[in-house]
């Protein structure tokens, strides 16, 4: 199935039932308010939602109308929580590498996590607000899945049939603050900003064969002021969303509506690109010494959509403008 949050002037907005061409839509009144309201009830909604699904993909639902992206809010607009990972080791063994950081000996065994907010997720074509360009505004591509409720010390693999739904990903990130933070040891605060998502979370099921061993099996394609600079591929994540679970799980339980990120879709190739900034700037300083791509200006766009073999778009496409706050 698939799902959008339509804008109706609530937080949560209104949950709408998406064909899987991401051509038709139609509200799911008497069903279930809201995204999240459907997944804390999924057990008793799932099969309700999953006939109307099946009556808009087959054309035999009177109240479907044309999908309308520039009406969704993020899937959900506002989630329990928000935790973000870097489990593409790739991207971390180039920003080592460049900036000569100490080796750290979990590196390839104990994931790295962050808790970011979860209170204000944006939509797939939001305009970006930022107060300064000298903060170094940067995007990042990533994937996401979204949970039923997760039991503390819930092992790998049982944690992936928590896995309700699966996300694509905009994590804006602030690299001036970046480093303070890090350093301060309390997390990110100021250089994690408002994370947008593309217009559709579908469940698992819609990716078949390519959500397989706990990764999607599919490129991210991102464009910057419309230049392709990556075309990384997902199932290159080193933890999976088994092991970030596992580990997130550890010692609290996870809620219903929970979300967390692959981080970074980063490749060791260099002919897949790169789905943020900062690792072009970072392979410039490891082949030429200095970087030279800038980060972004207000004025600029990103593109991004995930892409299946027969170019389809599973999550439709974020599209998003830097303006000034």
């Amino acid at each position: 199935m698939k799902f959008a949050s339509y804008h109706d002037g609530t937080r949560d907005g209104q949950l709408w039932v998406v064909s899987r061409d991401l051509r038709s839509a139609v509200p799911a009144t008497g069903i279930a308010p809201s995204l999240i309201a459907a997944l804390e009830d999924w057990d008793a909604v799932a099969p309700r939602l999953g006939e109307l699904y099946e009556r808009l993909n087959t054309g035999n639902e009177p109240f479907a109308t044309p999908f309308s992206p520039q009406r969704c809010l993020a899937p959900l607009p506002r989630a329990p929580q928000w935790l973000d990972a870097s489990a593409f080791l790739n991207h971390g063994r180039l920003m080592d590498k460049a900036f000569n950081n100490p080796p750290n000996p979990d590196f390839e065994t104990i994931p790295l996590i962050y808790q970011g907010a979860s209170d204000d997720l944006r939509g797939p074509l939001a305009d970006m607000e930022f107060p300064d360009e000298s903060l170094q505004i940067d995007m990042e591509g990533e994937f996401g899945v979204v949970l039923s409720d997760v039991a503390m010390g819930t092992n790998a693999e049982d944690a992936l049939k928590h896995v309700r739904l699966l996300v694509q990903i905009n994590d804006w990130s602030l690299r001036g603050p970046g480093p303070r933070e890090m350093r301060a040891g309390f997390g990110f605060l100021n250089a994690k900003p408002s994370t947008a998502f593309a217009p559709v979370a579908i469940t698992p099921d819609e990716l078949g064969d390519l959500w397989k061993d706990g990764r999607l099996h599919i490129h991210l394609h991102v464009w910057l002021n419309g230049k392709e600079i990556g075309r990384a591929f997902g199932g290159e994540m080193h933890f999976n969303f088994g092991d970030l679970i596992q580990h997130c799980s550890r010692t609290r339980r996870l809620s219903t509506g929970t979300i967390i990120g692959s981080g970074t879709v980063s490749n060791a190739d260099r002919g897949a690109g790169s789905s943020c900034i900062s690792e072009i700037r970072v392979i410039e300083i490891l082949d030429e010494g200095a970087p030279r791509t800038p980060f972004m200006s207000f004025g600029d766009t990103v593109r991004m959509e995930a892409r299946l073999p027969d170019a389809s778009l599973p999550f439709g496409i974020i599209e998003q403008k830097v303006v000034k706050a």
